[in-house]
């Protein structure tokens, strides 16, 4: 062999790499292939109608001569599609929010309700609420949907590119790796997802590969579904590699900062920069560990070889399994959904029901019964049972005269009870089984009261919560892998825009080089508004599931308990009457508000003074008043008054007034129960002074109405 013919390394490395493909995929497609087939069974059972008959086995169709013209009835009587409903519409009106918060590394909260505004603006434009119903269909129905996250240019004339949320219309198009145990399939090394393209249009844009589609070994497997006459499969391949890195805790040669980064981080770097590195990691003192990463990589199969490759922004391959009830039962792996456990309850009822038609609608019509001599001649009679005469005439004596008993109706058959009660006990079970009664379901049961109704709506809703749990699983997984791939992504300085939780849309200025996850910027003119930087590479972040009303709900939700507190206490319109019009939805209501709120006071706005506070300088002002008066008393008193006793009385008086005074200064008793206290005290302590004090403090208390010769006295 020629060095020209000889194989590259690239060529080496593909078809390892199409060996290992080969290899996961047939370990993949004997794991589940159970779970499939019963997948694909739940899905047509769900689906079951009069033309499709897919609710009935193919051994009963038969047996019932069903396509000959002259079967017996196999009606359906779609039942399970209700119970299935129930969850599925609860998850429309229950919406499941992504939630950020902070963890560390700099994360702040205001940058949290960023990357929620980043989130909720690719689900808007992914439309993703439709995709993570339609997911759910497929796990309430048979206990398998996948959610798919990947990344597009924003427009044709920019590189700049964005996440987009999708689902899978045929979620048996994905094979997962069957040594993953996360419920959010995170641990995943590997998957296939399968596209089926027309045959002539993969001539016309694989025009090389044409020739060799129907070769032996010319695809992953050599089936029918693979290569077929009006089709060929084409495989996308991920697959997650681990990958031996290195942390270093490096110290910024500018700000003196220590943080930790990974070596691979500084391949980028400029020489200076990797030169300091270096010589931080020659000194002994630097932290630095062996670590194990991953990375993600796709590969597009075209037959048997690598037509396209590229790496994946995360670490986690971007698909997510949403599922019902997953069980490996002696070895044996099976994904079930809602109906499962009614597929016999729904056959019941289909069965009682064609059997209670059959029994009443296939007898032959009542007959008359009748003397011969009566009908005799009259070829009405006959056909009696598929004419509708308006009259029968009967011979009604014989040849010698006598009276001829007239025909009459022989009672007709009545409807088999055995049936009716069949149907019953078929709905009965399916409630039972499901877990969701009459109330759960919108139809009249025995509970009266609304509490009871609700405790039995609860019940339902409890015994199918695994299922809005598990999606909720599943969109948070969604968040998780959006938020790992943002500050690749958003890599670059531009502005993008953010939805609020209430859908407003603002734009936000991403920065990777700002010294801040978060920060607010003044504006370049007095009109325009503070611009928002943020900075996707600070900061480490955590992603919650919220389950709930969506903002519409909870904002009517609002306006109907703020009404009815205005109803209850009109007085408070006054205070927060822009409060229930912001929360209304008509026309107007937002300028209404706006209006009403310039009339509501300061004070409930928390812009005006405190009125506690304007009350205790009230008090404090009363107090010092009544100190300046009594003090003056005092010094007229010590004039006046110049033997011993009056001294000592005098005495005692000033101590008194000082402890008013000073518990009037600490204390929220009012001066007069104060002073009370204090003269009640007094005479206690000292009887001999009691005239004195008391004609004191009778002094201070109405400092106008006292004279000089009562303070003598």
């Amino acid at each position: 062999m020629s060095d020209d013919e000889a194989p590259s390394r690239t060529d080496s490395r593909k078809d390892k790499l199409i060996k290992e493909a080969k290899r996961r995929w047939k370990r993949a497609q004997d794991w589940e292939s159970v779970a499939r087939g019963r997948w694909l069974d739940d899905i047509k059972f769900y689906n079951g109608d009069a033309y499709n008959m897919y609710q009935w086995k193919e051994a009963a169709l038969t047996a019932r001569s069903w396509g000959t013209g002259d079967e017996r009835p196999c009606l359906t009587v779609n039942k399970i599609k209700v119970h299935v409903k129930q969850v599925v519409n609860d998850a429309r009106q229950n919406k499941t929010a992504i939630r950020i918060k902070p963890t560390g590394n700099e994360a702040t909260y205001e940058a949290a309700q960023v990357i929620e505004g980043i989130i909720r603006h690719i689900e808007y434009v992914s439309t993703a609420q439709s995709h993570y119903i339609e997911t759910t269909k497929f796990q309430v129905q048979a206990g398998l949907g996948y959610l798919t996250v990947d990344t597009a240019y924003v427009g044709d004339d920019t590189f700049d590119q964005e996440f987009k949320i999708g689902s899978l219309a045929d979620p048996l198009k994905v094979y997962w790796d069957p040594d993953s145990v996360e419920a959010d399939g995170s641990d995943a090394r590997f998957a296939f997802q399968f596209t089926d393209m027309p045959r002539d249009e993969f001539d016309l844009q694989y025009p090389k590969y044409a020739e060799r589609m129907g070769a032996p070994g010319a695809a992953l497997a050599n089936t029918d579904d693979w290569i077929a006459e009006k089709h060929v499969r084409i495989a996308g391949y991920w697959y997650r590699q681990e990958v031996k890195d290195t942390l270093i805790v490096f110290t910024d040669p500018e700000t003196g900062e220590k943080r930790p980064i990974r070596r691979s981080e500084t391949r980028g770097w400029p020489d200076e920069l990797k030169a300091i590195l270096e010589e931080q990691l020659a000194d002994p003192d630097t932290k630095t560990r062996p670590i194990i990463t991953h990375e993600v990589k796709w590969a597009k199969i075209v037959g048997e070889e690598i037509e396209e490759e590229r790496d994946w922004v995360g670490t986690t391959i971007p698909m997510v399994p949403m599922f019902g009830e997953k069980t490996v039962i002696d070895g044996e792996l099976d994904r079930k959904g809602l109906v499962r456990s009614m597929l016999d309850s729904q056959r019941m009822l289909n069965y009682n029901s064609s059997a209670s038609i059959e029994y009443g609608a296939l007898q032959s019509k009542t007959p008359w019964y009748a003397p011969a001599a009566a009908i005799e001649g009259n070829t009405a009679w006959e056909n009696s049972n598929l004419i509708n005469y308006a009259v029968l005439t009967y011979n009604h004596v014989d040849d010698q005269g006598k009276d001829i008993p007239p025909p009459q109706k022989l009672p007709p058959p009545t409807g088999a009870p055995v049936y009716q009660q069949g149907m019953e006990n078929a709905a009965n079970d399916m409630m039972m089984v499901s877990g969701q009664y009459q109330a759960t379901l919108g139809q009249p049961s025995d509970e009266k009261s609304g509490k009871a109704i609700q405790e039995r709506q609860r019940q339902g809703e409890n015994a199918t919560y695994d299922f809005i749990d598990n999606q909720a699983r599943a969109i948070q997984r969604v968040g998780k892998i959006i938020i790992e791939g943002l500050a690749k992504i958003y890599d670059t300085r531009r502005i993008i825009k953010i939805m609020g939780e209430d859908g407003t849309v603002s734009d936000v200025q991403i920065d990777p080089t700002a010294k801040l996850a978060y920060e607010k910027r003044k504006a370049e003119t007095e009109d325009a508004a503070e611009q928002v930087i943020f900075n996707p590479t600070i900061g480490k972040y955590d992603v919650m599931s919220d389950v709930g009303p969506d903002y519409a709900t909870r904002r009517q939700e609002a306006f109907n308990a703020l009404s009815q507190i205005a109803r209850e206490s009109p007085e408070l319109m006054a205070v927060i009457g822009d409060l229930v019009l912001l929360a209304a939805d008509f026309p107007l209501a937002d300028q209404a508000a706006e209006r009403l709120k310039r009339m509501v006071p300061a004070q409930a706005l928390g812009e005006g003074v405190n009125p506690q506070v304007t009350q205790l300088q009230e008090q404090l002002a009363t107090t010092q008043k009544l100190g300046m008066a009594m003090s003056s008393k005092l010094v007229e008193l010590q004039n006046k008054l110049s033997s011993k006793d009056a001294q000592k009385s005098v005495d005692i008086y000033k101590a008194i007034t000082d402890r008013i005074d000073t518990l009037m200064k600490y204390s929220n008793i009012p001066a007069v129960e104060l002073m009370r206290f204090q003269h009640d005290l007094a005479m206690q302590e000292h009887s001999a002074s009691m005239d004195l004090a008391g004609k004191a403090m009778d002094a201070a208390l109405a400092p106008d109405a006292a004279t000089d010769e009562d303070m003598a006295a």
